[in-house]
């Protein structure tokens, strides 16, 4: 019997490789779609929130869902039966240039299942934004995802191409990644390749020449037993060594037929907490070892970290018309730009009242307890409970 395969047209590979690109994270999620355990929506146009503000459209894909891996937690992985499918670089870049032309997207987020090898994965992707940046001019934005144990040569062609590159860590250390995706290893594979990135970025910077701006990871939450002290140690470390942009975290949700089928989903909470934890290390001036962490290693859910160490360390209030930024930052409620306008405002004026506070960005029901305005302590509505 003869068996006749039909190759899926373009409009089918973008909803199978647009859709399987939904957990890849582009941007940190707002804090109502975390606590509302919302995932990022499928479709191959994602809107991603922007440092600065505001927002940019991303065409968000695969270039192939194969993938010879057998990560327990991924759409991917190679022991859950899917329709498997590819971009060939020219369909998916010519796909790409359609959608710019149309103004439908203003930028390329490209990730990749692994097969057959790293290498290879890897110059397909490569080839797909080489023909988007020689062969049709595109000079916009374009995040590049590499590929574990992809060879050096591969890995500065791509620093060199993109405006961002990223390798999920997917774990903590060796011993989780090897409970979460055992076929894969940590040091070399993963996070080596994240130092050639990183040692290739700073060494362009130097020379002037061309090259990726920033390189970030992502992290599978609450699948194998992980504490957040684990995570954020990993993370500190990255910030430290690699000059890490961003850390992302996605919430562990159980998918059909996977090894871990049957484990719960994890809460979003605590991926909020993760982010504001990671907010005070790479913002806020924090230490590792100053995070609020409880005997089992986890943060608190029922309230921000800084409010947590707040509670625990800040006993005198903070004269807001005299603190130093470092010390503002401290406070719970005062962020970055907040501190900023405080300082610029209280050039020209005193300040004595929280609708002054606020009028900054203060979020002045976490701020209150914290801070004297002007020699005063700030009312403060007592709980009725």
């Amino acid at each position: 019997m003869t068996v006749i395969q039909i190759e899926p047209d373009i409009q089918q590979k973008l909803a199978i490789l647009s859709d399987e690109a939904a957990d890849e994270m582009t941007a940190v999620p707002n804090e109502a779609r975390i606590r509302q355990g919302i995932r990022h929506p499928t479709g191959f146009i994602y809107n991603a929130t922007q440092e600065g503000g505001g927002t940019t459209r991303l065409f968000k894909v695969l270039q192939t869902n194969a993938c010879r891996y057998a990560c327990k937690y991924c759409f991917t992985s190679c022991a859950i039966r899917h329709q498997r499918t590819t971009f060939k670089p020219n369909e998916l870049a010519t796909t790409f240039v359609s959608l710019t032309q149309a103004k439908r997207v203003d930028g390329l987020f490209l990730s990749s299942g692994i097969v057959p090898d790293a290498d290879t994965t890897m110059e397909k992707m490569l080839a797909t934004v080489e023909q988007l940046r020689l062969r049709d001019g595109y000079t916009g934005y374009i995040h590049l995802k590499l590929i574990p144990g992809a060879s050096y040569d591969l890995i500065a062609r791509a620093v060199e191409l993109a405006d961002r590159v990223s390798l999920n860590l997917e774990a903590p250390n060796q011993a989780r990644l090897s409970d979460l995706a055992p076929d894969k290893e940590f040091t070399e594979s993963m996070w080596g390749r994240m130092v050639w990135a990183s040692q290739l970025m700073r060494q362009a910077r130097r020379e002037g020449r061309q090259a990726a701006r920033s390189l970030t990871t992502q992290f599978v939450v609450g699948a194998v037993g992980e504490s957040d002290r684990e995570l954020l140690e990993t993370v500190q470390r990255a910030h430290r060594e690699l000059g890490l942009w961003r850390a992302y975290f996605s919430v562990f949700h159980p998918i059909e037929r996977s090894p871990l089928a049957d484990q719960p989903a994890e809460d979003p909470t605590r991926a909020l907490r993760l982010y504001q934890s990671d907010f005070m290390l790479r913002d806020y001036g924090f230490s590792y070892a100053e995070l609020p962490f409880d005997e089992q290693g986890l943060l608190p859910r029922d309230k921000t970290p800084k409010q947590a160490w707040a509670e625990q360390h800040l006993f005198e209030p903070i004269e807001i018309n005299r603190a130093p930024r470092h010390a503002l930052l401290r406070v719970p409620g005062i962020g970055p730009r907040s501190a900023d306008k405080i300082i610029a405002a209280r050039r020209t004026v005193r300040l004595h009242d929280l609708v002054q506070l606020q009028a900054l960005g203060v979020t002045i029901g976490w701020a209150a307890p914290y801070v004297l305005l002007d020699g005063r302590r700030a009312p403060v509505q007592l709980r009725l409970w």
